[in-house]
């Protein structure tokens, strides 16, 4: 297993916004965490980042190292685990190509960036084609496009992506998870949270159903789909 959470709680200031969730990632899965607006998704990419602290008697591990030992900073840098947020935060006074080189700050790979800063620009041609304008001037699905890029520049083994799909057309939606799928065949595991709970469990390989800090449901994503109580909850069955 690439990524295994035991007993993940976490707390803001008294209020319990995780009670002790247990999942796993297999490297090379998509995976799909699902539930309503503050039932913990956010809370659960962050922790992993270590952007939140975890209570005590937390345990998560990525590829065998104890992600309770590391900063925020160190969790991309030496881990190599990068998080696309929820909101994008991406610098508005800096061009394309600035934001994604910021991403690189901590590797010294010239040739590999070089070679993802193409793979960037293959997935996503339109930031090729705006790769001196300032990100704030961009159109909010460019800037979705250009807050993945930026993920996928920092050297990722692990992608978190929080609401990917976020004020995206239609169709720009499904080109975002059409360039997801690339890069996850490229070999970058995925774990995504996402508010279109029917689109995340077609794109995904497994699921798990949070609700209220707790997971209640977990299985194939194909089975998930199938299941009355999601169906009715997230469905719109």
């Amino acid at each position: 297993m690439q990524l295994i959470i035991e007993n993940l709680q976490v707390s803001y200031d008294k209020i319990k916004a995780l009670h002790g969730i247990n999942f796993h990632i297999d490297e090379g899965e998509i995976v799909t965490i699902i539930g309503a607006n503050g039932a913990g998704k956010s809370t659960t990419l962050r922790a992993i980042s270590r952007l939140v602290p975890a209570d005590p008697g937390t345990k998560m591990e990525f590829m065998g190292q104890n992600l309770l030992d590391y900063t925020a900073d160190k969790v991309v840098s030496e881990l190599h685990i990068s998080h696309a947020p929820e909101g994008r935060r991406l610098f508005g006074n800096l061009t394309v190509r600035e934001n994604l080189q910021l991403a690189t700050f901590a590797r010294k790979d010239k040739a590999a960036i070089t070679a993802d800063m193409e793979q960037v620009f293959e997935i996503f041609p339109r930031l090729n084609e705006r790769i001196d304008q300032p990100s704030g001037t961009l159109s909010g699905g460019e800037q979705q496009m250009l807050a993945v890029g930026r993920a996928f520049m920092s050297g990722r083994k692990i992608m978190l992506l929080d609401e990917p799909s976020m004020g995206l057309a239609p169709l720009l939606m499904l080109s975002m998870f059409d360039a997801l799928k690339e890069i996850n065949r490229a070999g970058t595991t995925i774990l995504l949270v996402e508010q279109n709970a029917r689109l995340a469990l077609k794109f995904a390989q497994r699921g798990y159903v949070l609700e209220n800090g707790e997971l209640v449901l977990e299985g194939n994503s194909a089975d998930l789909l199938e299941d009355p109580e999601v169906q009715k909850a997230y469905l719109g069955g």
